[in-house]
Order: structure tokens, then sequence, then C-alpha cells
């Protein structure tokens, strides 16, 4: 059974997009408190279901596919701009295609406007006509106003205008900025990627019998198994060491790891995998918000997964990509790493932030593992116990040194050089992710 919470978000998720919602009538319709149909509504903004507007309201927009993220709506523009809503409330949850500058003579500007643009322009009342006629909607910059005609056709066709006090090259740059962190969102793989679901797994319930739990194991040959309710809520996991030495007539209930760890979909894998790896475990239930099982991931999932996002091209770039991309091997034998600080990766001091010199850290800790054939690793604990002031355009040389490796973890030492000098020192443990 769902739970309240639940049954909301499947309401919101079910009304046509570009419908308008509010706390009073979800909590009319659903039979709810309005403290409840709030929450719901925060998390249907958090699961970009809807998109809350100043003066505007609450709108069910498109939810986007991972492979579209980088399209946003006019709903979500309004938010980004601070804007107001001229006219054409009714478009907002439309998504646009591209945006056009319109810094340029009308005839010019019209050849790169279609349907399904959003034109950013000032005060120029036939441009925004002329758009509005061709099937875009309109971002005017400056805090100016447009003719009511204007309004009213945006209002017939279904197309907002917006009115935003910010000038076009700031418009430009802060809806660049939203399209790029959705890009580096794409590219963060979260559990609902890669789990199976639970039809495509094997379960057991907390009734059944060892016998059960032994029968699906010869069929299936999995070792572990999550355990449920009749109404589909995770209640255990069983593994084979549980079953060791007991009788075939137990019931599952009576050896299973009650309150076993968990993941949720929105779970990325990477901490998904650090999880399963520091606690032991091969199998990780995946359940939604009520405790209803939704599937599994495996370690062998984690793993696959993490070394084809290792592979795949990048279309936003963070911290760590900057820093990768500015180191390079210079002693193959001793494992001795050469680094630029760029104006990227600096504090307000025009020196090294602390984030970057962090993540230089573990990248050239991950590069020495690579070299002793070890798999994928993830960052312990990590101690910087001296570092002096690194200026921008700086060259360091750093250099990771293996102390202990065990089977699961090693203890790294490091050193870091700028020139001759040295300008910090650090100790590192990883955990190693084996399969």
């Amino acid at each position: 059974m769902s739970t309240k919470h639940e049954k909301i978000l499947q309401y919101i998720e079910s009304l046509p997009v570009g419908d308008k919602i509010s706390v009073r009538q979800i909590a009319k319709e659903m039979q709810v408190s309005e403290g409840t149909a709030y929450r719901a509504i925060k998390e249907a903004e958090n699961r970009r279901l809807v998109s809350s507007i100043e003066r505007v309201g609450t709108i069910r927009i498109e939810k986007k596919k991972k492979e579209n993220i980088e399209r946003l709506t006019f709903a979500e523009i309004v938010n980004i701009v601070d804007g107001q809503v001229l006219g054409g409330k009714t478009g907002l949850h439309k998504t646009l295609t591209k945006f056009v500058i319109g810094a340029m003579k009308l005839d010019d500007m019209m050849r790169y406007t279609d349907a399904g643009s959003l034109l950013i322009v000032g005060n120029r009342t036939q441009a925004h006509e002329h758009a509005l006629n061709a099937g875009a909607a309109v971002l005017i910059t400056g805090g100016f106003d447009t003719t009511d005609a204007n309004k009213q056709l945006a209002n017939e066709l279904e197309l907002p205008i917006i009115s935003t006090s910010y000038d076009t090259f700031t418009v430009a740059t802060m809806i660049n900025r939203a399209i790029y962190d959705q890009l580096i969102k794409k590219d963060i793989l979260l559990i609902e990627d890669i789990y199976v679901p639970i039809e495509e797994t094997a379960v057991l319930q907390n009734d059944q019998t060892l016998a059960d739990f032994r029968e699906q194991n010869r069929r299936t040959s999995h070792g572990a198994f999550p355990v449920v309710t009749s109404q589909q809520k995770l209640v255990g996991m069983i593994t084979v060491k549980d079953v060791i030495g007991k009788e075939d007539t137990e019931l599952i209930e009576k050896v299973m790891t009650k309150n076993p760890i968990a993941g949720s979909m929105k779970t990325s894998v990477a901490s998904a995998g650090h999880r399963m790896i520091w606690e032991g475990i091969d199998l990780l239930p995946v359940i939604n918000d009520d405790g209803t099982l939704q599937g599994v991931i495996s370690r062998q999932d984690v793993l696959k997964a993490l070394q084809l996002a290792q592979r795949q091209p990048h279309q936003g770039e963070t911290i760590d990509d900057l820093v990768k991309n500015e180191m390079k091997m210079i002693d193959d034998e001793e494992v001795a790493i050469e680094f630029t600080v760029t104006p990227q990766m600096t504090n307000q001091f025009g020196g090294i932030s602390y984030g970057a010199f962090t993540t230089l850290l573990a990248e050239a800790g991950a590069f020495a593992l690579k070299k002793r054939k070890r798999g994928e690793a993830v960052t312990e604990n990590m101690t910087i116990y001296f570092i002096k002031p690194v200026q921008m355009e700086s060259v360091l040389t750093v250099k990771p040194r293996i102390l202990d490796m065990s089977r699961k973890f090693v203890k790294m030492d490091f050193e870091v050089f700028s020139e001759t000098v040295l300008v910090g020192k650090a100790m590192m443990t990883f955990q190693l992710l084996e399969r």
C-alpha cells in the first residue's frame, strides 16, 4: 500500500502538463491536510514534476528524460531570471529548443526565430509581436513592458512573455549556467539508472521457510535475497551464511538480518558502492519513501557502472574534471605527477583552493593504485598535515608513496613540491572496490 505522500505524487504525475495546482486544491481532492499536500508539492518540485513561480503559482511541467535534460521549460526560465510573466501563462509548461539573442535588425532576427525558441530582446515591441507569430516565446530584458495587444496575442497563442530586470548578457549567462549544471547532473549515475527491478529478481517472504530459501538458491544460484511482507515492504535480508546448520522448517524471519541497509532511487552509484564496501555487503535493496521494495543492485552492477562512467564523454566540467585535465605523469617508475594551478582552481587570495588540492591528491593516489594493477578505489579518509600557499600558474609535482596495502585498504603518503620547495604533505586511506 502506498502512503498518502506517494499517492499525492502519483496524482500530480497523472495531471496533464500545463495544469495549475495548489495546496488547497490537492488537500481537497486527496482528502489530506494542507501540510501533507504542501510537503508532497515540494517533493514534486524536487522531482521536476512541477515548477512554482511567484505571482503565477505552481504548474505541472514535463518530466525530462536524462537524454534531453538540457532542455528547459519556460517555467524554469522564469525562476532562473527572477522574471515576471506578462502574458501567455498557460504556455509556461512548454520546453524551449533554443534561445535567440535579438541584437540585430528585425528581419535578421526573425530568420533565427522559429517555433519553440525563446527570443531574448529589450523593449522592441515589434520584435515581440513577430516572435509570437513565429511560435516563439519572448524574454524582455531591462525590466521593460510590452503592449497590451502583444499580451493578448501571447494569451491566445499560449506563448509566455517574460520580463526580467537583468540585461541581455547576464540573462544569457544565467540560462547557460542552468543548462550546464543540468548537464553535470546528467553525468552523475544514480541507482535508478542501474538497478534491477523487483519483477526481474528473486525475493522471499518473511513467512516462508528455509526450505523455500534453499529452493530459490538452487534455482537462481543467488547467495542473498531481500525479504518482504505480503505488502512488499522490505523487512530483512537473508544470505547463505544465515542458514548454515539451520533446519528446513525454520521461518525466514527468525534467521534473517532485520532492518537491512537499503538505498533509494536517487542515491548516487558512487555513494552506494562506498556503503556496500564499507558494510561488506554484496547486494543492496532499493526502496521507495514508504519502505516498499523496488529492486536491488549488486556490487558487480556498481563496479561495471563506475567503470563505464569513466569511459563516457562528459558534457559538464566539474572541479574534478578541471584537475584531471591538468595532470600529467612525468615519472613512470616512481609515479610522479605534474600539475599546473589554473585560475579556476584558486581561492579569493589567488592561491590553490583546498577543494582543488584534495582532489589533486585523491586523483594522484588513484593513478598510483592503477600502476599497481589495483582496480577502482574510493577515498576513506585524508589528513593534510602540512600545506604552504601555492600561487596561481605554479607547476606542482605530486609524489604518492604506498605505505601499506591489504586486500581491502591502502595507506598512502603524499609529498607535493613547487619546483624544489616542499609545499604539502598528506596521508590518505583508500578502500579497494574488489570484485
